[in-house]
């Protein structure tokens, strides 16, 4: 090998232990909190479920969905909405992030509204949702998860939202619904909110694979990916989002991309989106953004961790 490509390959892979200039240094000894855990004296909420849900918009999947509803929900009044991808894990009480009691901790201390949870899985092309699937996902993750286009978020929307309204008063306020995941389900959370600015403002994103997974069936034409969200996000109009967006500097290089390089470059993105929309005067939203790096690797031990940071920012403006 030539010493001059030598010297910049390790330049570069220099370059990515470090966050780009201007942005948060490395956080490290993330644990769980306290408020991860029941706490003496609040009120508790109830997780309701597991429910089957078969979609229409993406036909012949199976979902399965859970419910936090906290324990000051009132049918008169409209509750906030928050969903979260992965949600066997993502709610349950024994894993890393544990959404269902952070919540709950939350709403009792006024860190955020009265907010009902949904917590959803992936789908399964059976007509059963797996009885045995425990943790292990789904077999349409990626083709849901990872596509760019708004037919996953076209069944949030359209489906997943009226399912759960049916039973629940819930807002129609885009301020106050959060969409989260981690891995392929932040990107999914990012793309909802992308596809849907009316919807949802609110993103909560931890190691999101914003690289070249984008799912496409064999022999047919290259779709966009998550490695092409920085250009987009540059180039289109500015959607009102407000984003808490983790990644750690040990997270996936592999060869769909570099995890801790792409998100750096979302984060870049959404800082000169703005940056160019204030230089030309232009009217409008901007970028609303929260970036956290970490020493993690791509599990979901930090986004959990940083949950309760998380929802307290998004929710900052708003109780």
């Amino acid at each position: 090998m030539k010493p001059l490509v030598l010297f910049f390959m390790l330049f570069f892979s220099f370059l990515s232990a470090f966050p780009l200039a201007g942005q948060t240094e490395i956080r490290t000894g993330l644990e769980l909190t306290p408020d991860h855990f029941p706490q003496e004296g609040i009120p508790k909420g109830e997780v309701k479920g597991p429910f089957n849900f078969y979609s229409k918009i993406l036909e012949g999947t199976v979902h399965q969905y859970w419910l936090f509803i906290p324990a000051q929900y009132e049918a008169s009044k409209p509750a906030s909405v928050l969903i979260f991808h992965d949600g066997f894990r993502s709610r349950h009480p024994e894993g890393s992030i544990r959404a269902p009691q952070v919540m709950e901790n939350l709403i009792a201390r006024g860190d955020m509204p009265v907010t009902i949870g949904i917590f959803i899985t992936p789908g399964n092309r059976s007509e059963d949702y797996p009885d045995d699937l425990g943790w292990g996902n789904p077999d349409n993750r990626t083709q849901e998860y990872d596509a760019m286009d708004d037919r996953y978020a076209q069944f949030i929307v359209e489906e997943m939202l009226p399912e759960v309204g049916q039973q629940y008063h819930l807002t129609s306020d885009p301020d106050q619904r959060a969409i989260c995941g981690t891995s392929s389900g932040a990107i999914a959370a990012f793309t909802v909110a992308w596809h849907y600015p009316d919807v949802f403002h609110k993103v909560y994103s931890a190691i999101g694979s914003y690289v070249s997974i984008g799912f496409r069936p064999e022999e047919t034409p290259v779709k966009l990916g998550g490695q092409d969200y920085p250009a987009l996000i540059r180039r289109e109009a500015i959607r009102p989002i407000r984003i808490f967006l983790q990644d750690g500097n040990n997270d996936l290089d592999n060869e769909w991309g570099n995890w801790f390089l792409a998100n750096q470059q979302m984060v870049s993105a959404m800082h000169y989106a703005n940056e160019a929309a204030d230089k030309n005067e232009r009217p409008g939203p901007r970028y609303q953004v929260n970036a956290v790096w970490t020493d993690g690797e791509h599990n979901d031990k930090h986004a959990g961790a940083l949950l309760p940071e998380g929802l307290t920012w998004l929710w900052a403006e708003i109780k």
